[in-house]
C-alpha cells in the first residue's frame, strides 16, 4: 500500500510541475506569437524547448529523486523530443497554417496534453525508472 501512495504522490508532483511548465509554454507561445509575430509552428518550437528544460529539471530533482547521470538522463529526454518535436511542429503547422482549420491555441493545448501523458510514461519507466528515489533527500 505504501508503494501505491508513493506513486500517487509522484504522479501529483509530476502533474503540478507539468502545469507550471504548461504555464511557461503557453505564456511563451503567446509572447512569441503575439508580440514577436512568429508563425505558430515557430512559437510552438521555442515555447516547447523552454518548458522541457524547466520540467526536466524539476521532475528529476523533486518528483523522481533521481541521482542517475544527468547528461545520460538528458540524452534520453532528448531522444523523446527528437521524435516528438518534429511531429508536434509538423501537426501544428498543418492544423494552423493558412490552409489549416484550427485555432493555434487549441492545437497548442491539445499538443501539451499529448506531451504530458507520453512524457510522464517515458520519464517514469525509461529515463528515471531504475534510479527513482536514489538521490539524497
Amino acid at each position: 500500500m505504501q508503494d501505491k501512495k508513493k506513486e500517487f504522490i509522484r504522479t501529483i508532483k509530476f502533474t503540478l510541475f507539468s502545469v507550471s511548465a504548461g504555464v511557461i509554454q503557453i505564456g511563451s507561445f503567446a509572447l512569441f506569437g503575439e508580440l514577436f509575430r512568429f508563425v505558430p509552428w515557430q512559437a510552438h518550437l521555442f515555447s516547447l524547448i523552454l518548458s522541457v528544460v524547466w520540467n526536466f529539471t524539476l521532475n528529476r530533482k523533486f518528483t523522481f529523486h533521481a541521482a542517475n547521470n544527468i547528461p545520460v538522463a538528458m540524452l534520453k529526454v532528448a531522444v523523446f523530443y527528437i521524435i516528438f518535436t518534429p511531429l508536434s511542429t509538423w501537426w501544428t503547422a498543418v492544423l494552423t497554417e493558412p490552409t489549416g482549420f484550427l485555432n493555434e491555441y487549441i492545437v497548442e493545448v491539445g499538443t501539451m496534453l499529448i506531451n504530458f501523458v507520453t512524457e510522464y510514461l517515458y520519464q517514469r519507466f525509461f529515463v528515471f525508472g531504475k534510479s527513482i528515489d536514489t538521490a539524497k533527500k
